[in-house]
This record gives C-alpha cells, sequence and structure tokens, in this order.
C-alpha cells in the first residue's frame, strides 16, 4: 500500500519504521520544522526526521499545512492512505480527504476514552488500570472518527507517562499494518464510536502539577508517575 506518513516525535519513529518493513511504499515522510531544543539555539530535526533519512526517506517539513503548496505536493504523490502518529498540527478537510482509501490516526488510548493530545498522561493520572491503542479513521472533529482494530495493554505498576508511551509505540506499528492488510482484503470494518462514553485527554498545562491535597494520596501518585516529565508535580510549604 502507498501511504504518506505524518509525525514528529520519538513515539512515532516505530510506526514509520514497521511500515517499512512491512513493505508498504513510504514515498514522502512529513514532519515539523527543526527547532531549538531545551537549551541549545541551534535548530534541531524532529525524531521522524531522522528516522526517515536514516531509511532513505523524502521527507517535507511545512510550516504550514493549510496552504495551497502543501496540499498539491500530496496531491502528487497520489497516496493510498495517511498514516498520522503525533504529528503535531490538525489537518484540514481539504488533505483528509486526498488519500484514496483513507486518513488513518495511532492514537495511544482506547478510543473513545481519552480523545485529545495527552492521552497516556491523563490515563495514568486518573488511576486506569488498563489503556491501549487504537487505529482509527480521521475526521475533522477531536479524535472522533470510526474506530479500527485496537489493542488493549495493562498499565504496570508504579509505570511512568514516558515508559508506557515508549510501549504503546512500540505496539502502534504492527497495529496499525494489521488495520492496513485488513482494509486491503475488506476484513476490517470501520465503526463509529460510543459519544457517550468519550473522556478528554487536554493539553497538558503547568497548572496540572500543583498537588492539590483534596485528591487521595492514590490520585497525587497517579499524577506524580502521570505527569512525568513534564510538568511534574510540586506543592508550597511556607511560601516555597
Amino acid at each position: 500500500m502507498r501511504g504518506v506518513f505524518l509525525g514528529t516525535p520519538s513515539i512515532a519513529v516505530p510506526t514509520l519504521e514497521a511500515l517499512v518493513s512491512a513493505g508498504h511504499d513510504v514515498p514522502l515522510v512529513v514532519t515539523r520544522p527543526d527547532r531549538p531544543a531545551h537549551r541549545s539555539a541551534t535548530p534541531q530535526a524532529p525524531a521522524v526526521k531522522k528516522a526517515a533519512l536514516r531509511l532513505g526517506l523524502e521527507v517535507s517539513q511545512p510550516e504550514k499545512v493549510r496552504g495551497r503548496s502543501f496540499r498539491e505536493s500530496l496531491e502528487q504523490v497520489a497516496p493510498d492512505v495517511l498514516v498520522v502518529v503525533a504529528y503535531g498540527k490538525i489537518l484540514p478537510r481539504a488533505i483528509l480527504e486526498i488519500p484514496r482509501l483513507a486518513p488513518i490516526n495511532v492514537h495511544f488510548s482506547l478510543l473513545p476514552r481519552y480523545r485529545g493530545a495527552a492521552p497516556v498522561q491523563w490515563a495514568l493520572a486518573r488511576g486506569e488500570a488498563t489503556t491501549g491503542v487504537t487505529t482509527m479513521m480521521m475526521s475533522e472533529g477531536l479524535d472522533e472518527g470510526d474506530v479500527l482494530p485496537q489493542q488493549e495493554v495493562a498499565i504496570e505498576p508504579a509505570e511512568h507517562a514516558h515508559g508506557l508511551l515508549d510501549r504503546l509505540a512500540e505496539i502502534g506499528g504492527p497495529l496499525l499494518c494489521r488495520t492496513l492488510d485488513g482494509l486491503r482484503v475488506g476484513t476490517v470494518k470501520p465503526r463509529p464510536q460510543d459519544a457517550a462514553a468519550a473522556t478528554l485527554a487536554p493539553t497538558l498545562r503547568i497548572e496540572d502539577g500543583i498537588a492539590d491535597f483534596v485528591l487521595t494520596a492514590t490520585e497525587i501518585e497517579g499524577r506524580v508517575r502521570g505527569f512525568d516529565p513534564w510538568p511534574g508535580v510540586w506543592t508550597r510549604c511556607r511560601g516555597k
């Protein structure tokens, strides 16, 4: 299958590698522009760009995804699918309508639970015992598209967000490949999400890390694990 891959951080890399290893044609990888990282003033390449170049794939780093030139570049590729994993930008309808089969997102929760930018962090913060990975048909709504195959994962005791994200990232690639194979032969059928069961996982804010002692010890411990490494959890004592 011919697919354009859109992703940015390291958690997207295993899915890109799985696509290539499975023999899918990836003529173009789209990622965010190079940006200064941490205290360095020198622009740093995103993890997906580094991986794509290592794999010998063409890379595009548009500043905007709503411009005509970006849309036309995708249309020229004529992909069967768009595969999106933590790309970091909302794609407009004009882009979502380009692939022959579908735009597909790999999302790190069991949708409709934890729609949004920080599903793993909030699942830990809210004391969930399980989470998982979902492949879904993308729509203009926030993670509201029809669900494709999912895989449930037990959350290990004392597991922190970065470790759980790494585990889910390794699951995402094989799950996506099974999804694509099923779509190709017709054994995978999209199913609508139950909107009544939806929960949200909004972008983390610095204020989310303030320890509110109205919460139970278990709830605060979940936030310590979920908000590691950022924003962390803290409180104030005697003005400090």
